[in-house]
């Protein structure tokens, strides 16, 4: 291995050791807390997500809705979306569930399709699940619709 190598990885192993410990004496933490890096720490309780009361209301004007049910396990990939399985025309009528919105049978270019565009197949990517999770960060965020 070359020298300047060397050199050059242990005073980035310094730097980054110097860093470290100016953080602990401020007092910062990583988010494994105090568990030291060859310790096992305790997994966090796992929130259980909010299915029995209902949607949530949206926060503003045009958010997408939030999923008021489980999909750890349903499948969304390039060749099979389970939403569809639901919520697409016709089987909503069937399954009770509510259609997705026009929008997301209009391409990029503003043709009408026939079925769900491409751009709008990866459903998580704008809706996700509704769980009643403790704020991580302080807030004094209100609704649009508790605003009026």
């Amino acid at each position: 291995m070359p020298r300047n190598f060397i050199f050059f990885s242990l005073a980035v192993l310094l730097l980054f050791g110097a860093v470290a410990a100016q953080a602990q004496d401020n007092g910062l933490q990583t988010l494994r807390g105090d568990v030291g890096l060859s310790e096992t720490g305790v997994a966090p309780d796992v929130r259980r997500q909010n299915t029995d009361s209902g949607r949530f209301t949206r926060a503003y004007r045009q958010a997408p809705p939030m999923i008021p049910h489980k999909i750890d396990a349903y499948e969304i990939d390039l060749k099979v979306n389970q939403c569809m399985r639901c919520h697409d025309w016709p089987r909503n009528v069937e399954e009770g569930a509510p259609k997705i919105s026009e929008t997301h049978y209009i391409d990029r270019d503003g043709v009408a399709l026939d079925y769900v565009a491409r751009t709008r197949w990866f459903c998580t990517q704008c809706h996700v699940p509704q769980a009643n999770a403790a704020t991580l960060v302080d807030n004094d965020f209100r609704s649009a619709i508790d605003v009026e």
